[in-house]
């Protein structure tokens, strides 16, 4: 079955739509970075609560986004939907910055993370963690220009095993390594927590990337349909994922020994099995970081793709592969913007920039679903319950993230803007020079 209006294969079942959902959140966030959240907060309780908190707020954005998919089930994504509701510049803007920051930023401290993790597990020198890393993002995108299907099979290979990865490790954590003699919920005395706002940012960081399914929304079977209950039974399985591996790690380490521990993952795992035992974990990372580049790349391309179709971009770009239905031109692209941030060795404060722009994203995204339900008025497959309050909600909850990340990394978040605001010349020089016509 081919998708009427672009003429990609819908070849995404269920299944595979839940493990994209999965696979585009698990990434390295919760392997190595809770110690900021545990620093930040005041009890192994207070800890969990930000985790499930953090991820009842991602699941309103998830709900929010089955909407749209529903309304819009094409590929593209939040481009689709900012530039029907806001104009060709809303969603160029976003294009912009997905291909210079978002997608290429995440992808290029993503592979370098696998990279480093992939070089301690088979004890190769620093010195090759970045061809490694450049390897790996070459193969990831040779590997999805043979269809979608293909590429799904190995993402589901892929996220499967990641979620064996954190079973080990709850397992352990919980039954190898003496749950219940570290008091999971005790509060710290040594720390009173700051805060929050200031402790959900890296929370929020490793919750991302709920919205690449949308990307792919021109390949699922019965979208309408599957879009909606991927979306919630992905969301779903993370929540639970996450609750159940800082629960470990408290039952191990403790609260204050997660707040000093900059491995935790490596730490359980090596009170349970030594150095095996870290080493093992460090092939989970490595997997599970792999699998997160695999998606960000495939659903980066759809909307630079989608992009080029609308003329908002290099109309080579808009190109699909006669035999496959993949847009091999614009992978290329995304990937080869990729490694050039790993080589620019900048790729960590992109991640910063990334992080910001992506949740910022998120939320303008979800502001659309106001326009698009004044403006239609049929049956609708899904809608989000709770309207207009939990979109009101979760725009709120971004709103005062931005606000919080302005703040305590001026910087950071003030570059991430000024890329923004540097597409609005460039989207009016685009259109003078290439597009003439176009609105």
């Amino acid at each position: 079955m081919t998708s009427p209006v672009t003429g990609y294969q819908r070849s995404l079942r269920l299944r595979d739509a839940a493990l994209v959902v999965i696979g585009g959140i698990i990434g390295g966030g919760v392997f190595l970075n809770p110690y900021i959240v545990a620093q930040r907060t005041e009890s192994g309780l207070a800890l969990l609560m930000m985790w499930i908190g953090a991820g009842v707020l991602t699941l309103i954005g998830a709900l929010c986004y089955a909407e749209l998919g529903a309304r819009r089930p094409h590929a593209g994504g939040t481009y689709v939907y900012l530039r029907e509701a806001f104009g060709p510049l809303a969603g160029f803007l976003f294009g912009w910055t997905m291909l210079l920051v978002i997608y290429s930023g995440s992808t290029a401290a993503v592979a370098t993370i696998f990279a480093s993790y992939a070089a301690s597990v088979f004890g190769l020198p620093a010195t090759l963690v970045t061809p490694l890393a450049v390897g790996a993002l070459v193969l990831v995108a040779g590997l999805n220009m043979f269809g979608l299907k293909f590429g799904a099979q190995l993402q589901n290979l892929f996220t499967l095993l990641k979620l064996l990865a954190v079973a080990v490790l709850v397992v352990c954590g919980l039954f190898f390594a003496g749950a219940g003699s570290t008091p999971i919920l005790a509060t710290d005395p040594a720390r009173s927590g700051v805060g929050f706002m200031s402790a959900s940012l890296p929370v929020l960081f490793a919750y991302s990337g709920f919205t690449y399914l949308n990307n792919l929304a021109g390949e699922v079977r019965q979208p309408q349909r599957t879009l909606p209950r991927a979306l919630f039974v992905g969301m779903l399985g993370v929540i639970v994922a996450y609750a159940l591996i800082n629960v470990a790690y408290l039952a191990v380490l403790g609260h204050d020994g997660l707040a000093h521990s900059h491995a935790p993952a490596a730490d359980v795992m090596g009170k349970v099995f030594g150095s095996a035992g870290a080493k093992l974990i460090a092939v989970g990372i490595a997997i599970s970081t792999f699998g997160f580049c695999n998606i960000t790349l495939v659903s980066g391309a759809r909307v630079l793709q989608v992009m080029g179709d609308d003329g908002l971009f290099f109309s080579t770009v808009a190109r699909l592969n006669p035999r496959y239905h993949t847009p091999n031109i614009a992978l290329v692209l995304l990937t080869g913007w990729s490694i050039v941030l790993v080589l620019s060795g900048s790729y960590g404060q992109l991640l910063d920039y990334a992080t910001f722009g992506d949740w910022l994203a998120c939320a303008i995204g979800v502001s659309t679903l106001f326009w698009y339900r004044r403006q239609q008025h049929g049956e609708v497959p899904f809608r989000v319950p709770g309207y207009p309050l939990l979109p009101l909600i979760f725009i709120a909850a971004i709103g005062l993230v931005v606000v919080e990340s302005l703040q305590s990394s001026l910087v950071n978040t003030g570059m991430g803007l000024l890329i923004m605001a540097a597409g609005v010349p460039v989207y009016y020089i685009w259109r003078r020079l290439f597009s003439p016509t176009r609105p």
